[in-house]
């Protein structure tokens, strides 16, 4: 079965971005590539002038993103879809039949806040694939994905989907575990020698964990990398030469609530390149 993307369009800079990234992802996986549009419903025969011009604003901004999306590739397959109804809802219904969802950072049809905002909770971690967000068209390559691992559950089924990008990019992996120290009082400086400890410890098994699944994926290229500091700066700053941030939906030790609570929303304001979230039910079409 063909692998079938999906992108958010809403009219703005950052959708657009998305569309294109979303081409550009289909391509690579030989796919197609679904736009899809949604738009609020109107009520009320008083509003039916409104909804006809919401119809017609739809029909505008899919036009235009189908366009932004066959200059990525002519030969590219491409379909659209106008749907009305939840914003959050009618995505998460999209996403379940494809292999990843595409969206802008913010927008102005109702995508605004999606990721970063509260409604991340419905979407984020909730969906059967990969999340992809989107700020801007990248001005060149890297050749490099980054992924945030921690070893557990969801790391793992993150560091899977980033393998996957990897080769279909002829990339090289860089897997980063960005543990944080425990906070003590003005007694931390006792502490030291044991926090060094627990680090090295902690990082000796992400690295051995690291190692089994990268057996898995011989043709890639890919290191693991410890680092002590938070999450978000450290991501960050690796995303400065990436192309693409991978963290799974829920995490452990450093990503303790990697996408839902305020470390994933830190690295999808800060990032300096897409950041796909995965959640641990996300393992068909990777």
């Amino acid at each position: 079965m063909s692998s079938i993307i999906v992108a958010g369009a809403d009219g703005s800079a950052p959708a657009l971005a998305a569309v294109e990234y979303a081409a550009h992802d289909a391509l690579r996986r030989g796919g197609e590539l679904r736009i899809v549009h949604v738009r609020e419903p109107w009520v009320g025969s008083r509003l039916r002038e409104l909804d006809a011009v919401e119809t017609r604003y739809g029909v505008q901004v899919l036009t235009t993103a189908e366009q932004r999306a066959r200059a990525c590739s002519p030969d590219l397959a491409v379909t659209t879809h106008l749907a009305t109804g939840d914003v959050v809802n009618r995505l998460k219904d999209e996403a379940g039949r494809a292999d990843a969802l595409v969206i802008g950072s913010s927008g102005m049809g109702g995508f605004a806040g999606m990721i970063l905002g509260s409604t991340s909770l419905g979407l984020a971690g909730h969906v059967l694939g990969p999340v992809i967000v989107v700020r801007e068209v990248p001005s060149g390559t890297h050749a490099k994905v980054v992924v945030g691992y921690d070893g557990t559950e969801d790391a793992d089924v993150a560091l899977e989907f980033a393998f996957a990008e990897a080769e279909r990019r002829s990339a090289r992996l860089e897997a980063v575990y960005a543990w944080r120290s425990p906070s003590f009082s003005s007694l931390s400086t006792a502490y030291e020698d044991l926090i060094h400890c627990v680090y090295d410890e902690h990082t000796d098994f992400v690295r051995q964990k690291f190692v089994a699944r990268h057996a898995e994926h011989p043709h890639v290229t890919s290191e693991h990398i410890g680092v002590r500091g938070h999450p978000v700066r450290v991501l960050s700053e690796e995303s400065r030469m990436a192309d693409l941030v991978v963290v799974g939906s829920r995490g452990l030790g450093s990503l303790v609530a990697a996408t839902m609570g305020s470390v994933g929303h830190g690295l999808l304001h800060h990032a300096l390149c897409p950041v796909a979230i995965v959640s641990a039910e996300a393992t068909a079409g990777m």
